[in-house]
């Protein structure tokens, strides 16, 4: 490893000298180069110490949590010139802009959708920061019905929601402004586009579901004390919304008591505008479930679930007979159903089975769809709503289908696919006919004949059977010295499922691998996968990881000089603790918005809520010691050379507030013992990802990708 960062700092100085970039390759052989060292900001450290069971934790940058001080703005903008002043002497970083721009840029078009007289489609030419959306009526023109890059002019306010009345006459959507979780509620006249009345504001984690034309339901918090991005928000509340009411007058549905306090709610009206469910839960995982006869004035909440022991939600009905889907007794997930007058679960009834592998379920166009997930690739089955399957849809490949859906009356419903080597496709599927056509091909100027996507599967250190699929392009040599990312995630239950990027296909041009492990803690093969990776076995998460580094190492693919891990959020907080327990075995880090702090996530915003996951440091001694055990921030150490790390976070981040991140650089920099940078890349105007304007999301990757191959020693690009 050393090797590797003395010929990075060697780049360093042919950057600065304009010397040839072919001296990372002359100094393999040549005496090594001293490194350059980095002049960090100073961080203050305070002197606030926490005790956790008699335990004494200090805390000494506690003041970067503080995101409206002036100290802390000071502190953010003097990293972000050290940061740029690096990046700045990488001599190929404008060259992948270019080339993420040049391949970004194609028109892209996504399935279209019904609404009243119109049909509508998001559409971006190329290079737009937002998606457009776009409608024509019948064989018409086609036409912009929003146009989110106009909502600001650096296009950092995005379009989070669209939703459209019964009849498609009225559109509600909701807007980000800089990447924030929080929301603002249009309400306009889809003929016309004229805004009806004064947006709805402070929404948060909401959806909108309209009963009819004459409202809709949607969820938010009180807005906290203190900072509306870091401070907590543990009530969640559901509203009704009559059109022409002011805001004030909404009426609060669900929420607002002690009896019924739930960290997120959510409340959808059924396609037949029947019924209201109402979903509740404490954590990100487990529901309780309520639902209202919305035919019957005045009608109760009937509970279906009282507890929070299962993921269940309603998917259809047909009159009083409700289909639900559920993990109840069923890891893999079932399709059951009930009567609405007596829902209780001794009263349900399987419709679709559970299987050995796990279910994903969707309606449209008269029938049911379900589709599995086999070591992390879809199947999907047709079912009647007599429970009958029809037939087994027909993919392409092995790969990812999204969720077949759509309205009842619906006869063509639309679906892509795609992996980590094909851009996605869109087919139109015939409900009836069972025949899939492609509907509308990638634009993306790459050719997957050209490489190839392998699913392996190596053992964990306790034993356990993890998959991983390794994209590349053909006739990759088996050196040692391919540049490579592995990429994790591993938990909350979110399976990664093989999908096309356009900026890890820029890497495979120039010769990356790119590795995609599905680490327990994930949802690839269920509830019992998912549980294996929480609270007390999270360490599960990062051995699976850290051995997953050992195979490509082991098979040839890479080596410890070439490998760079990288994640985000939850997957930020996996790069953070496998680099401070294997610091050796990678060449780059690349934790991105990740969650650093494990004894105090859960004070910021909705943070609470992950404790299903994580625990929490006051729930018990055990738990303290074990979050202590590995979290990023707290198991740096001094006299350590740790890999060259480049974090990634966004000062508007309220889901994962960007002090973690803050903290973690902080420590990095006091502590490294090594000559390899340790950088915090802080995108301004910007959140947690969603709705990120393209252009910073290229620059973004330039940056990621040049700090990557530089700190491998590479001085200069392949040609793509």
């Amino acid at each position: 490893m050393k090797k590797i960062t003395i010929l990075a700092a060697a780049g360093v100085l042919a950057a600065c000298s304009g010397e040839s970039q072919d001296v990372a390759k002359e100094a393999e052989t040549t005496q090594p180069v001293a490194a350059v060292a980095l002049a960090y900001p100073e961080t203050r450290m305070g002197e606030v110490v926490d005790s956790y069971f008699d335990t004494e934790v200090a805390d000494p940058y506690r003041w970067l949590e503080d995101d409206r001080s002036a100290e802390t703005e000071a502190w953010v903008k003097e990293q972000n010139a050290v940061t740029f002043g690096y990046l700045d002497q990488i001599p190929y970083r404008d060259t992948l802009k270019q080339r993420l721009e040049a391949l970004w840029n194609y028109e892209k078009v996504g399935s279209p959708f019904k609404e009243g007289d119109y049909t509508y489609f998001y559409r971006n030419d190329g290079l737009q920061n937002q998606y457009v959306v776009w409608r024509k009526k019948g064989d018409g023109e086609a036409e912009i019905f929003l146009d989110p890059n106009t909502f600001s002019e650096d296009g950092t306010t995005s379009l989070a929601t669209l939703k459209f009345s019964k009849d498609g006459s009225i559109a509600a959507y909701s807007v980000s402004e800089g990447g924030s979780d929080w929301r603002k509620i249009f309400i306009i006249d889809a003929e016309t586009k004229e805004i009806l009345e004064q947006p709805l504001v402070d929404v948060k984690f909401s959806g909108i579901s309209w009963k009819g034309n004459e409202g809709f339901y949607y969820s938010s918090y009180d807005k906290p004390d203190g900072s509306e991005l870091s401070a907590k928000t543990d009530q969640h509340k559901l509203y009704y919304h009559k059109l022409g009411q002011p805001q004030s007058e909404d009426t609060l549905v669900f929420g607002g008591t002690e009896e019924e306090k739930r960290r997120y709610v959510s409340g959808v009206v059924t396609e037949d505008d029947g019924f209201l469910v109402i979903s509740g839960a404490t954590s990100t995982s487990g529901n309780d479930l309520f639902i209202r006869d919305l035919t019957k004035a005045d009608a109760p909440l009937v509970p279906v679930l009282t507890d929070f022991d299962s993921d269940t939600y309603v998917i259809d009905n047909q009159g009083s007979k409700l289909f639900l889907v559920t993990n109840r007794e069923a890891p893999n997930k079932k399709v059951v159903t009930v009567d609405a007058a007596n829902p209780a679960p001794a009263n349900w009834q399987d419709f679709i089975g559970e299987t050995e592998n796990v279910l994903t379920a969707s309606t449209g166009g008269g029938y049911f769809f379900a589709e599995y997930m086999v070591d992390a690739l879809s199947k999907i089955y047709q079912y009647d709503y007599d429970g009958e399957q029809v037939r087994e849809i027909a993919l392409p490949g092995p790969g990812s289908a999204s969720s077949l859906g759509g309205k009842r009356e619906d006869a063509t419903l639309y679906y892509s696919f795609t992996n980590y080597k094909t851009p996605s496709t869109i087919f139109a599927f015939d409900v009836a006919e069972g025949e899939s056509a492609v509907y509308r091909e990638s634009g993306a100027q790459f050719d997957p004949s050209a490489y190839e996507s392998k699913q392996v599967f190596y053992t964990s250190k306790d034993g356990t059977r993890v998959p991983m699929l390794i994209t590349h392009k053909k006739g990759l040599e088996l050196n040692g010295k391919n540049p490579t990312i592995l990429y994790g995630y591993g938990g909350f239950n979110i399976s990664l499922t093989p999908s096309f990027s356009i900026t890890n296909a820029v890497w495979m041009e120039l010769g990356g691998v790119y590795a995609v492990p599905n680490l327990r803690g994930g949802g690839e093969y269920g509830k019992r996968w998912h549980d294996a990776g929480t609270k007390l076995q999270k360490q599960n998460v990062f051995d699976d990881f850290i051995a997953a580094g050992e195979f490509l190492i082991d098979q040839g693919y890479t080596s410890s000089d070439y490998l760079a891990i990288r994640g985000g959020s939850n997957g930020g907080l996996l790069v953070g603790a496998v680099m401070t327990q294997r610091p050796e075995l990678v060449q780059v880090a690349l934790p991105a918005v990740g969650v650093m702090d494990m004894l105090r996530y859960h004070t910021f915003t909705a943070g609470a809520g992950w404790a299903y996951d994580y625990g929490t440091a006051e729930e018990s001694a055990e738990m303290f010691q074990y979050l202590k055990g590995y979290s990023p921030v707290h198991n740096v150490q001094q006299g350590t050379e740790y890999p060259a790390t480049l974090v990634t976070t966004a000062d508007h981040d309220d889901r994962v507030v960007p002090a973690h991140s803050f903290k973690f650089a902080a420590e990095l920099q006091s502590k490294q013992a090594g000559a390899a940078p340790t950088l915090i890349r802080i995108e301004t105007n910007a959140g947690h990802g969603a709705g990120t304007p393209v252009s910073k999301i290229i620059e973004q990757y330039a940056d990621i990708f040049g700090f990557t191959l530089f700190n491998m020693g590479v001085s200069e690009l392949p040609e793509s």
